[in-house]
């Protein structure tokens, strides 16, 4: 069972659809590891693999190790071309420092278009010598002899002093590529000939010229970004070519999303998320009052406020209600001439607030109580049932609990996407995309109640107590790991729906970072060779 991504996909979505039993699959899967199987279940097929298992897609680069991680891809790109180190890194930063990018240029256009496209000029092989032993600088007009003058790739020639202002007031004004002097030429000095000559006037604007390169890693690269931890600490994350959807953890602690540099928010996309906690910041205070002291009588639709302890009010219109009445998952609009739109658009939205933040309180509580609980149970079974016969290091303890933190964060944000979604007014959709869009719905909601069902079921599990006999011990282990797998099965098949289904029918393109049972991907320390 062993796999890079660990999705556990139990059904397809085609064949659950076209039967219309999705349900009682995963209700299945939950119930197959009964008494009778566990004789017939190895030890590896309860294993759920730890989050350190995970080859690691991303690194954490120090400003110690920052050299070092540039001159990798400075050194790829010098040896695939066979050109010298500013070649490669004007090359690499007219890419933004995405190597699928030279790769696919390469293959498409060959060596010498590519390298003019990103205006560099390689120096002729055969260079006739000068016949005269001294050279007119066409900037002061003054003659020098060829040890005081200095000639570029391009073969422009100038003299030294006016070659060492010029890279001067380049770099004062943060200026890391410098160009020829010559007028309308765009070729790029050469980093070794500025080093020389600002170290011999201006030793300071040497060193920052080097930094400025070293800055250009990180500005000009879509790969790098540097960690938002606050007060910072000093890394700066580098995942995949092509990963800028992704969900990255530093060494740090801090996890955040690649893309907009935020907490990680998906299944939401970063424009919906950030319209999202705008709302959220503006509104809270008035949708907790409202959502805890009024409600709309379902007879006149007049909006009814709580005054006293009980929660069983009447209506001027004779109507009896409860003020706290249970509703699941999907939202119902209420139907009437005399519905009243602006209480109506309140109701929508504390109905997704209210969701949101249940499950993002049950992931705090989870994380403070059951976390230690769950520690605690793992070291009960190492100390309790290590023996020849059986050995156990609670690993799938451990992991099933990441995945029902994981899949609570995912409950919890679906809420918020859902809301802008499904009629939040501010996402528009395609007018010939609305019966794509109810199907769509249904699937998105079908998938949203059954994770529900089961994070709520694995929750409930992981807070029991586990000792007792080895047999009842196995096959708690069979429940749990399963509960476990069709949690993150059930996650994937909603990121699915709404990569697939839903996003595609937006006006606006977006996208989500990939579903991580595992959470983030963590982000390893970058080793100097």
């Amino acid at each position: 069972m062993a796999s890079d991504r660990c999705y556990y996909y139990y059904e397809d979505d085609d064949d659950a659809d076209a039967d219309g039993d999705g349900e009682e699959e995963v209700e299945w899967l939950a119930m197959e590891a009964d008494e009778d199987d566990v004789g017939l279940l190895e030890e590896d097929d309860l294993h759920l693999r730890l989050p350190d298992d995970r080859p690691a897609d991303c690194w954490a680069i120090t400003q110690e190790s920052l050299p070092a991680a540039q001159q990798q891809d400075l050194s790829m790109v010098m040896n695939l071309l066979n050109i010298k180190q500013h070649h490669a890194r004007t090359l690499l930063i007219h890419h933004r420092w995405k190597m699928h990018c030279i790769y696919d240029h390469l293959d498409r256009k060959g060596r010498d278009r590519m390298l003019s496209e990103a205006c560099i000029i390689l120096p002729k092989n055969s260079m006739s010598a000068a016949s005269s032993t001294s050279v007119t600088c066409n900037v002061c007009f003054e003659d020098f002899s060829m040890t005081d003058v200095s000639t570029m790739d391009c073969g422009h020639c100038f003299c030294n002093d006016c070659w060492t202002e010029h890279f001067f007031a380049s770099i004062n004004t943060g200026n890391r590529q410098i160009r020829c002097m010559e007028v309308k030429c765009k070729a790029i000095c050469d980093e070794d000939i500025v080093r020389r000559l600002l170290s011999l006037k201006y030793p300071a604007a040497s060193k920052r010229f080097d930094l400025l390169l070293l800055e250009s890693y990180l500005e000009d690269n879509d790969s790098v970004k540097w960690c938002p931890s606050a007060p910072h600490c000093g890394r700066a994350i580098q995942v995949g070519t092509g990963e800028k959807y992704c969900e990255v953890a530093c060494p740090c602690g801090v996890s955040f999303c690649f893309n907009c540099a935020g907490q990680v928010h998906s299944p939401c996309p970063c424009a919906i998320w950030e319209k999202w906690k705008a709302k959220g910041h503006g509104d809270s205070d008035s949708v907790k009052w409202i959502l805890a002291n009024t409600k709309s009588c379902p007879k006149c639709s007049k909006p009814i406020e709580k005054n006293g302890g009980c929660n069983l009010v009447h209506c001027k219109c004779g109507q009896c209600l409860c003020i706290s009445g249970h509703s699941c998952n999907r939202y119902k609009e209420e139907n009437g001439d005399k519905v009243d739109t602006s209480r109506q658009q309140m109701q929508r939205y504390t109905h997704y607030w209210d969701r949101y933040n249940i499950h993002a309180g049950s992931y705090k509580v989870e994380q403070k109580d059951l976390g230690p609980a769950v520690e605690e149970q793992v070291k009960k079974l190492e100390s309790n049932l290590t023996g020849p016969k059986m050995n156990w290091d609670g690993s799938w303890l451990a992991m099933a609990y990441q995945s029902l933190l994981t899949s609570r964060q995912v409950l919890s944000r679906s809420y918020a996407f859902a809301y802008y979604m499904f009629g939040g007014g501010e996402v528009k959709t395609h007018p010939s995309e609305c019966s794509n869009l109810a199907v769509a719905q249904n699937l998105f909601e079908d998938r949203q109640e059954q994770l529900e069902r089961h994070v709520e079921h694995l929750s409930k599990e992981l807070a029991t107590d586990l000792l007792g006999m080895p047999e009842e011990i196995v096959l708690k282990k069979v429940e749990i790991a399963n509960l476990a797998k069709i949690v993150q099965a059930i996650c994937g098949q909603l990121y699915r729906c709404i990569q697939d289904e839903l996003l595609p029918l937006l006006f606006q393109p977006m996208n989500i970072a990939a579903y991580q049972p595992d959470g983030p991907d963590k982000a390893k320390e970058f080793i100097r060779a």
